[in-house]
């Protein structure tokens, strides 16, 4: 399935201010070049995964964007999302292939190179990898695994790579010099008072010559 994996919005609700904040910032989004959204929402009852999930995919269909559930394949396929991303401690990613299909966008995050041992091609369609940086959004993250972390695992994989944690305008350049296919942000577009000039600026960020310190 075609994608575009360089701009990844990943939604709170606490950031956002609930489903009608997270609508407001996943059109916006989408508006700004955010190429796939992601249902996250911790805590929520499935039903409120599920409205919010069917709200959000007509928004994202309007752009042109993917929408993504974080974990729960029912409430992905219930609300006909467009696929899942899941955790190594999620279900596996087999089983979510023979559920969704074929078409289904599916991701894995990663955030060690042994991690990727049981990763399959044809299987998976990308991986999240990080924290790469230090981040306050997901306190149950693995220790940030730093950009040469990530640069390590997308030297080891064919499949694309997206990096998460702690990503803003200022450092997005550099992860695609690392190796990255694209970047998923939660703050930085979710708590900008204006979403679609934060991804558009990511956007602009993302294709710019990364700073380097002069000699």
């Amino acid at each position: 399935m075609p994608v575009d994996l360089s701009l990844y919005l990943v939604l709170d609700p606490a950031l956002c201010g609930g489903l009608d904040g997270m609508l407001r910032v996943a059109a916006a989004a989408v508006r700004g070049g955010a190429g796939v959204v992601q249902l996250r929402a911790p805590g929520w009852k499935k039903r409120q995964w599920l409205e919010a999930a069917q709200a959000l995919l007509p928004v994202c269909r309007a752009g042109g964007a993917k929408l993504v559930v974080n974990d729960h394949l029912d409430v992905a396929l219930l609300a006909a999302a467009d696929g899942v991303h899941l955790g190594q401690q999620d279900l596996p990613v087999a089983a979510a292939r023979r559920l969704l299909g074929a078409d289904a966008l599916i991701g894995l995050s990663v955030s060690r190179p042994d991690q990727l041992a049981a990763v399959v091609p044809g299987v998976v369609d990308y991986l999240g990898v990080g924290p790469v940086y230090a981040t306050a959004t997901k306190p149950d993250a693995d220790p940030p695994c730093g950009v040469d972390g990530l640069a390590a695992i997308a030297r080891a994989t064919t499949l694309p790579v997206v990096a998460i944690g702690g990503i803003h305008a200022g450092n997005a350049a550099l992860l695609r010099t690392a190796g990255a296919a694209g970047v998923a942000v939660v703050s930085a577009i979710c708590a900008s008072p204006d979403p679609a000039r934060a991804t558009r600026a990511l956007a602009a960020a993302w294709i710019s010559p990364p700073w380097t310190a002069p000699v």
